[in-house]
Order: structure tokens, then C-alpha cells, then sequence
């Protein structure tokens, strides 16, 4: 499961969301996960599912290379939602044991608590397909630009996150080779007791670190023999353009945001 993760990766296309300037699809990708909060009945869900659903008919990627996204991040969603569900109570009481509590409202709860955090894992794992590292790090570094006047390294920062998403890919294929690799050597993964599966994990964590350390330094000799020595004074090859679909998408969350709110009362 853990190499087919693909957040993080970018897929070359030619949609109406590759073309979107990334500071829109990042400002956008932000303000969807703070209005979907806001949805508060099956109605407003549904609505945030369809137009998740239309970003991702838009972007011109099968649906099933999403769902093969969200399926390594399952067990973790499922986990929270249980967690939703247990010490949540209100309405019909199905369960009761201590402080562990099965109601109606806590299973509503834990159906929307599902819901957001796949739309959130999907629509963010739709930015890092549709826009590359260079315009990510161009994106973040614009909009962080205000903190420069509170001597913030804002390039360094803008460079450390679009790195870590571009290695999350590879380190999850380091980690299932590595896991592969101990099979091999009989090492039997999610058997015995907990602290047996503890036990087993720390072979998978030494050499990935190692390996992490090691594809670190070689990234850093690398960009100091090409010259890089931070975003001060440097000239960009690839500027970035507010264009007319820009404004569509503005106008788009607009209506989304009204919507959202009309169906809030019902």
C-alpha cells in the first residue's frame, strides 16, 4: 500500500487545473479546507463532495488514482473516526461501557469526520498532481513574502516544504523496499503483541533514516556546486501570471462559500 501514495507527486497534464497560477490552487486548497468545516448536515456534504468530484473531472485524472491515494491513509482515518464515535455521545445511545459511548450523533459525527478528512487528503493530494515543485516553491514563497519584513528566511522555507513533499513519494517506496527487505529475512510484520510489533518496527526506521541523512547531504552538495545560496537577490526564470481562469475559480469559491452557507439552516 505505502508505494502507491501519491501525494507528493506531479502529473504533466494540460487541464483547466494545471493551468490555474499555483498561488490560486494553493489560497484555494486552504480556504476549501476551512469552509469545509463549516457544512454542518448531509446537504452541505454532499455539496463539498460535488465539487471535490468536479475538481478532479477537471484536473483529467481518473478518480481511481485518488481512491488508490486515499487507501494508504485508511487505516489512520478510520482510527480518528472510531475515536469520533466512541467518546462523542448525544441523541440514541446504541453502546455504553464506561467512558465509551455509541450514540446516533456520534455516528453522524464520525461519517463527517470520514468525509472531511478524505475531501481534505484528495483536494491537497489534486495540488501536488497539477503543479509542479518549482511553481510550489514560487507559490509559497510569494505568499510567505510578508514575513520578509520580519527577517523570516522565507525562500529557506518555501524550499524546505515543496522538498519534503516531493520526497514523501520516495520515502514511502524507501520504506516498502525496506519492509520487503526484512520479509526476505523472515521478519513477520503486524504479528505477536504490541510491543512485538514495536519491536519489529525499529529494523524499517534506523535505515531509512540513514537512508534520509544520506539523500539529504547529497541534495545539499548538490545545490551548493550549482550555486544556490538562498532566495536573496535571485532572478526567476518562470513567472507567475494571475489570468481570466483565475478569476473563474475566484468566483467559483464565491458561489460555493454562498451555497455552503444557504444550506447551513436546513
Amino acid at each position: 500500500m505505502i508505494d502507491k501514495l501519491i501525494f507528493g507527486r506531479f502529473v504533466p497534464g494540460e487541464s483547466w487545473i494545471h493551468a490555474l497560477d499555483a498561488r490560486t490552487k494553493l489560497l484555494g486548497g486552504f480556504y476549501f479546507i476551512a469552509i469545509l468545516f463549516l457544512a454542518n448536515n448531509p446537504y452541505a456534504h454532499a455539496l463539498m463532495i460535488a465539487f471535490t468530484f468536479g475538481v478532479i473531472f477537471l484536473t483529467g485524472i481518473k478518480v481511481k488514482v485518488f481512491i488508490k491515494g486515499v487507501r494508504p491513509l485508511l487505516w489512520l482515518i478510520l482510527f480518528t473516526v472510531i475515536l469520533q464515535m466512541l467518546f462523542t455521545s448525544g441523541g440514541i445511545i446504541y453502546f455504553e461501557f464506561g467512558p465509551f459511548t455509541i450514540s446516533s450523533f456520534g455516528v453522524i459525527n464520525g461519517i463527517y469526520v470520514f468525509i472531511r478528512f478524505t475531501l481534505i487528503i484528495i483536494l491537497s493530494t489534486v495540488i501536488t498532481l497539477t503543479t509542479t515543485p518549482m511553481d510550489l516553491t514560487d507559490a509559497i514563497e510569494y505568499l510567505l513574502r510578508p514575513l520578509k519584513y520580519l527577517k523570516v528566511p522565507v525562500a529557506d522555507i518555501a524550499l524546505m516544504i515543496t522538498v519534503a513533499l516531493r520526497f514523501i513519494p520516495t520515502l514511502m517506496e524507501e520504506t516498502d523496499k525496506i519492509m520487503k527487505a526484512q520479509r526476505a529475512r523472515g521478519v513477520e510484520f503486524g504479528e505477536g503483541n504490541l510491543f512485538e510489533q514495536m519491536k519489529v518496527v525499529v529494523p524499517i526506521f534506523i535505515p531509512l533514516f540513514v537512508s534520509s541523512f544520506n539523500r539529504a547531504e547529497d541534495l545539499a552538495d548538490a545545490m551548493e556546486v550549482r550555486g544556490y545560496d538562498g532566495g536573496e537577490g535571485r532572478t526567476k526564470f518562470r513567472l507567475l501570471h494571475w489570468r481570466w481562469i483565475d478569476l473563474i475559480a475566484l468566483i467559483v469559491i464565491v458561489l460555493l462559500t454562498a451555497s455552503l452557507i444557504y444550506l447551513r439552516g436546513y
